[in-house]
């Protein structure tokens, strides 16, 4: 055992970036806000128990507190100003400051001062509100007068689900909504990264080019995203590590031919220095120019890792450069942790990474063969490594994703991505030929995906993963990475007890049986039949919620709405273990809380209009929450900064 932990300590840096994720993890998903003075105290003390060269278990404890303290800090730190409830007709006067194209609308991103949309607390907002395809957008840079109306962002619908308000603190936006109507009061000057953007996209005018050069993540058409999605190859359309490959080998290749002909210059150094360097700087105007997603900024510096190695004669891929760059993008904003992007991103590098340096597996002899075979190594190990994180996100997994990666992959890398980037530089002449082209190739490639989709069972859908299971399949993964074996592969043993348990974990959490949204206005309960009926077929402010609820429930996102009709306008709801009564109506609830107070059969009361009724509060339920099998009942956070503006 000795032996073993003294082979380990090479690798102990390794660990860094997952203490202090899991440390700033433990901060998201707690339910109420710790106390910032002990926070900015506790990661003073943790930073100097890390540079003490404390023993490993202390300095292991201090990085897990210098990430949940970093994580409260930095949300204090930005402060995004807040609004206490939707606003509409508003007029602001404010400066154009993004514009996203959709396929079938245009975002426009806003920043005026908090105090003309009555947020909280004072300084620069940033809006972002929907134009309809009636307005034409202004030019960015512009200060308009605009007509608008405003959402609050709303909070998670179910424990541990995607919280939407916490979202867009962490991205800066205030608020989202549409715009009516706008004039014009300043013109931009036209001179900033920005506007070269928005000219491309009007020059060009196409959604590849929007996405695979703009970073505009929407722009794809709305029917084709879940094909590409349950093909697998949904990553395309957001500028990553693929993306960032591609572009950086064509540089370099270019730069590269150019120096070798340079003789004066390849006799002093080797082209291949000067070469990196200037396709470094190529892919950085690339980076700018995609928007910095945080899939391309992490893309970026791993790539920029990669370049220094080259330049110096080390070696370019590692998992230590993985991790220096999920550092990097930690210390930055570490609520990117949470976010489905970087999951991703560094799932699929992380296992791309071991295998080729650690696996190194045998490739064969004939070229093609070769070639064919490290396709299907690498879809196949990305795919692995993602698919809990897939689930955790999107409840869906793709059955045939390696078949859509092995066919549709190399499509978009020797053509489509090509053709596209040609395109921008031939659109200045008016040449859309190779745009034109790169097209033709995605509707080739779309009717491919298309045909996937409808061999049986293409995806599947799986209910929610809890938090808990999620850390021992990270931990599950990390540890068969990480740890150095001696005599016996004792990095499978560990991962794969791990990964055991998280499974175990997921397998055997219960899904709730009754959901409520936290204003009470829409509520669901799980049929004898399995299936979630809802108290209303739709609702406005909860647009997203039923997708989200029949998801947890291990139902498709996409089936019709079911409408549970009360009786004499209550909705009751009986279980082995526990009975529930919601009331959505005035009357009904004047005329039956007395009876439903007296009543030792109802367990629990829930009604969208506020009761104040002291003899049986212990049977009232207020805020968002799910209640499970058993009774258990668990409640949605709405404490936390991102919820609610300061007083």
């Amino acid at each position: 055992m000795q032996d073993l932990w003294k082979n380990q300590l090479r690798n102990l840096f390794l660990w860094v970036p997952f203490l202090l994720a899991f440390g700033a993890g433990l901060y998201f998903n707690l339910g109420t806000e710790p106390n910032l003075g002990l926070c900015i105290i506790g990661a003073i003390m943790g930073i100097i128990f890390v540079i003490l060269h404390t023993p490993v278990i202390v300095r292991a404890i201090s990085l897990f507190l210098i990430g949940f303290c970093w994580a409260a800090i930095f949300t204090h730190f930005i402060n995004t100003p807040q609004i206490s409830h939707n606003i509409h007709n508003q007029e602001i006067i404010g400066t154009v400051t993004h514009i996203d194209y959709t396929y079938d609308k245009t975002r426009i991103y806003i920043k005026t001062d908090a105090a003309q949309i009555n947020a909280i607390p004072d300084g620069d907002a940033i809006v972002r509100v929907s134009a309809g395809t009636n307005i034409t957008p202004p030019k960015l840079g512009d200060i308009i007068r605009a007509k608008i109306g405003l959402f609050r962002p709303d909070g998670a619908d179910a424990p541990e689900s995607f919280d939407y308000a916490r979202w867009m603190y962490f991205n800066g936006l205030t608020a989202t909504g549409y715009i009516d109507e706008y004039s014009v009061i300043t013109p931009s000057n036209g001179e900033s990264i920005s506007d070269l953007r928005d000219w491309i996209h009007r020059q060009t005018n196409s959604f590849l080019v929007d996405t695979l050069v703009l970073g505009y993540k929407n722009a794809v058409p709305k029917d084709d995203a879940p094909v590409w999605t349950a093909t697998g190859v949904g990553h395309v359309w957001s500028i990553s590590g693929f993306h960032i490959t591609l572009v950086s080998a064509w540089l370099f290749a270019i730069f590269f031919l150019i120096f070798r002909a340079i003789a004066p210059l390849t006799r002093r150094i080797p082209a291949r220095i000067p070469a990196l360097i200037c396709a470094w700087c190529g892919l950085l105007f690339y980076v700018i120019l995609s928007g910095t997603d945080v899939a391309t900024i992490r893309a970026f510096i791993m790539a920029t890792l990669v370049f220094m190695a080259f330049i110096v004669g080390r070696h370019a891929i590692s998992v230590r450069n993985v991790c220096v760059a999920f550092c990097i993008i930690f210390i930055m904003n570490p609520h990117f942790v949470m976010q489905a992007g970087f999951q991703l991103s560094f799932a699929a590098i992380f296992g791309l990474v071991w295998l080729w340096n650690d696996i190194k597996p045998q490739m064969p002899k004939n070229k093609i063969i070769k070639i064919i075979y490290t396709a299907i190594l690498t879809s196949g190990v990305a795919t692995l490594f993602t698919a809990p994180f897939v689930v955790m996100h999107f409840y869906e997994l793709p059955v045939y994703g390696l078949i859509g990666n092995l066919v549709l992959l190399p499509l978009f890398s020797i053509a489509i991505m090509p053709l596209v980037c040609i395109g921008v530089f031939t659109s200045l002449f008016g040449w859309m030929w190779p745009i034109n082209f790169a097209e033709q190739i995605y509707d080739f490639c779309l009717g491919i995906g298309r045909w996937i989709t409808t061999m049986p069972g293409s995806t599947i859908t799986l209910s929610h993963i809890p938090n808990i299971a999620m850390v021992f399949i990270i931990l599950g993964f990390i540890s068969i990475i990480f740890i150095r074996n001696i005599h016996i592969k004792i990095n499978y043993i560990f991962g794969g007890a791990f990964l055991t348990i998280g499974i175990c974990l997921a397998v055997a959490q219960p899904r709730p049986l009754f959901y409520v949204t936290n204003d009470h206005e829409l509520a669901a309960f799980v049929g004898n039949d399995g299936k979630l009926g809802f108290t209303k077929s739709r609702a406005s402010n909860h647009y997203f919620t039923f997708n989200t609820w029949r998801q947890i429930n291990g139902e498709p996102a996409a089936l019709k709405n079911i409408r549970r009709k009360p009786e004499n306008g209550v909705w009751m709801y009986e279980t082995k273990n526990f009975t529930l009564a919601y009331i959505q109506k005035y009357v009904p609830l004047q005329n039956n809380i007395v009876q439903m107070c007296n009543n030792q059969d109802i367990d629990y009361i829930v009604s969208y209009f506020h009761i104040d009724a002291p003899k049986c509060n212990h049977k009232i339920l207020r805020g968002g929450f799910v209640i499970y099998p058993n009774g258990k009942i668990k409640y949605v956070s709405r404490t936390r900064p991102w919820h609610n503006p300061p007083e």
